[in-house]
C-alpha cells in the first residue's frame, strides 16, 4: 500500500511542485488544487450526509459542518444556562462583536453593517424604508428573488410608485450588454435599481461595480441581492460601490438558519425608515434598522463559528472548488442533444449554480425524475418570463465528481 505521504509527493512531482515544506504545506498546496479529492474529502468528512439522495440543492440553505453545528450547540445550551441574565448584559456586546468580524470578513466599516435574519428582511427593510412618492419608479428583473418584487409591488399600491421589469439574458455577450439593459429602463423618476450579484435561478454573476458606475452617473441608487455570492467567491462590498447589499449567512458561509447582513452605504443611512419603530438609536446610526425584538441570539455567536470554517478552507479555495464542480458537470452535458444550459459558460460568470432544462420535459417532471428514479435532490426553476426553465443544480464542498457523474448520466438517459 503506498502511504499517503508518497503519494502527495508522487503527485507533486507531476505537477512539478518541490519536495520541500512541512506536512503543513503540503496541505495547503493539496487543497489549493480544486480538482484534487484528497483535501475535499477530508471536507466532506466534517458534514452529516444522507445516504437516500445526492444532495444537489445546497442554494436554498447550506448545512452547517459539524464543527460549527457543535459549537452552536453549546451556545444554545450557554444563553439557556445564563437566560435572561445574558439576554441584559452581554447579548448585544456580543452580536457587535460579531457584526464587527463581519464588516471585516465583506470589506466595509461595521458602521455600515448589521446583522439580520436573511436577505429578505435586509432587502425589504431598504424598499419599505425609501420615501416613496407617487411617480417614482424602481427597476428590477425578471429574475430578481420574488420577495423583493412582493416588497416593491406593495410600495405600488400604497404609495403610487411604479417597478418597471427587464429581463437578463441567460448568456450575455458581454458586460455592456448588462449594463446596457439597465440603463435603458433609467428615467428621470427613477430612484432605485435592485440587481442581483448572483442571480439565483441561474447562477449567473452580475457585473456589479459597473451597473453602479452607471447608475450613480445617472443620480440612481442600486440596492444589492448578494444572498448567494457571500462566502462564496472574493469580493469586498467597499469596492462595488452599491449603496445598499443584503445577504444570508445560513448559505456559502455555512452559519445556522435565520442569519443574513444588510451593508447601507453611511450617507444612506438616515433616509431609511425603520421597518420597526426604534428610538434608541440616533437616525444617522445603522442600529436603528435592527430593532426586531426577541430572537434566537445564539445564532449571533454561532456566525463566529461558520467564519472560523470558513477561513480555516480559504475562499480562494473555496470559490476555485466551486467553479470546478460546476464546470465539471456542464462541460459534459453542454454538448448533449436537447439537454439546455440556462447558464454562461464563462468562468468569470459563475460559481457553483447551473441551471439545466431538457427540451420536451417540463422542469416540474425533470426535478421528480431526478429523485425518483436517480436519488438526487434538486430544485425545479419555471419562471417563463424570466427565460428559465429547468432544474437548479448546487453542488457544495463535500459534492463528489461521482456524485456529479451520476447526474451526468442521468440528464444524458433522460434527454435521449
Amino acid at each position: 500500500m503506498v502511504s499517503k505521504r508518497r503519494f502527495l509527493k508522487t503527485l507533486a512531482l507531476s505537477a512539478g511542485m518541490p519536495l520541500t515544506g512541512n506536512g503543513k504545506e503540503w496541505l495547503e498546496w493539496i487543497a489549493s488544487q480544486p480538482q484534487n479529492n484528497d483535501f475535499w474529502m477530508q471536507i466532506r468528512g466534517d458534514y452529516e450526509l444522507k445516504p437516500d439522495y445526492i444532495n444537489l440543492e445546497n442554494g436554498y440553505y447550506s448545512m452547517m459542518a459539524r464543527p460549527v453545528m457543535e459549537a452552536y450547540l453549546n451556545d444554545i445550551r450557554t444563553v439557556n444556562k445564563e437566560h435572561s441574565y445574558y439576554m441584559r448584559t452581554v447579548q448585544f456586546e456580543n452580536k457587535f462583536k460579531t457584526r464587527d468580524r463581519l464588516a471585516d470578513l465583506l470589506g466595509c466599516k461595521k458602521e455600515e453593517l448589521i446583522i439580520t435574519r436573511n436577505t429578505t428582511e435586509s432587502l425589504d427593510t431598504i424598499i419599505s424604508g425609501i420615501d416613496w412618492k407617487a411617480g417614482d419608479e424602481a427597476i428590477a428583473a425578471w429574475q430578481d428573488y420574488g420577495s423583493m418584487l412582493d416588497m416593491f409591488r406593495q410600495q405600488e399600491r400604497r404609495y403610487g410608485m411604479k417597478l418597471k421589469m427587464v429581463s437578463v439574458p441567460n448568456h450575455p455577450q458581454n458586460d455592456e450588454e448588462i449594463v446596457s439593459l439597465y440603463e435603458k429602463a433609467i428615467t428621470t423618476k427613477t430612484k432605485l435599481i435592485m440587481i442581483c450579484h448572483m442571480i439565483n435561478i441561474t447562477g449567473q454573476i452580475l457585473p456589479v461595480r459597473k451597473i453602479c458606475d452607471m447608475a450613480h452617473a445617472h443620480g440612481v441608487e442600486v440596492m444589492v441581492d448578494g444572498a448567494h455570492a457571500v462566502a462564496h467567491m472574493q469580493f469586498k462590498i467597499d469596492e462595488l460601490n452599491c449603496d445598499y447589499y443584503g445577504s444570508s449567512l445560513h448559505k456559502w458561509l455555512g452559519a445556522p438558519l435565520g442569519a443574513g447582513i444588510l451593508y447601507v452605504k453611511q450617507e444612506k443611512i438616515k433616509k431609511i425608515w425603520p421597518l420597526f419603530g426604534e428610538s434608541g438609536f440616533t437616525d444617522d446610526d445603522i442600529r436603528k434598522l435592527n430593532h426586531t425584538g426577541t430572537i434566537p441570539v445564539a445564532t449571533d455567536i454561532a456566525i463566529n463559528h461558520a467564519i472560523d470554517y470558513h477561513l480555516k478552507i480559504g475562499i480562494e479555495r473555496k470559490e476555485a472548488r466551486l467553479k470546478f464542480l460546476k464546470n465539471y458537470w456542464t462541460e459534459k452535458v453542454i454538448i448533449k442533444k436537447n439537454v439546455v444550459l440556462n447558464t454562461p459558460v464563462a468562468p468569470e460568470r459563475t460559481g457553483a449554480i447551473a441551471n439545466v432544462g431538457v427540451k420536451n420535459i417540463p422542469p416540474s417532471q425533470l426535478a421528480k425524475s431526478l429523485l425518483n428514479k436517480y436519488k438526487i435532490w434538486t430544485v425545479a426553476i419555471d419562471n417563463e418570463k424570466a427565460g428559465v426553465q429547468g432544474v437548479r443544480i448546487t453542488p457544495h464542498l463535500y459534492t463528489t465528481t461521482e456524485e456529479l457523474d451520476k447526474l451526468v448520466q442521468a440528464l444524458v438517459e433522460l434527454s435521449t
